[in-house]
């Protein structure tokens, strides 16, 4: 894949949101690490409504879908505010998803596009190496 200069990368996953920017000039991806945000869970994802059982989201699921609720309450306030230009999202279909549902539609406008693997825990080549392939 070819990833615009100057695209902002978010790698999310239910508990983490990192941001990286693209000072590659194409076809070569250069992610630069920004500082991790602040993202604290408290949009109440789609499982917020629902009690635990077995046909229901459990605490950790319900915690998961609070964050992506979270991260894509912040990634929406970046893109409005214009400190995001271009978005390209990583995170597994789940996240995935679930972030989807919050997305305001000038992010939703701006998203480069998705990467569905959860890669928050590898390091900026192998995110970077991902990114080539996609």
């Amino acid at each position: 894949m070819i990833l615009p200069n100057g695209t902002t990368v978010a790698v999310v996953d239910g508990e983490k949101l990192r941001l990286f920017h693209n000072k590659g000039h194409e076809p070569r991806i250069d992610l630069t690490a920004l500082a991790d945000p602040d993202v604290k869970g408290a949009n109440g994802g789609s499982g917020a409504r629902h009690r635990s059982a077995a046909a229901n989201p459990d605490e950790a699921r319900l915690r998961e879908d609070d964050f992506a609720a979270a991260a894509a309450a912040y990634l929406n306030r970046q893109v409005l505010g214009g400190a995001v230009e271009r978005l390209f999202e990583v995170a597994d279909p789940r996240t995935l998803g679930e972030m989807r549902r919050y997305f305001h539609d000038a992010l939703t406008a701006r998203l480069a596009g998705t990467l569905a693997k959860d890669l928050t825990g590898h390091d900026v080549d192998a995110i970077a190496a991902a990114l080539a392939r996609a």
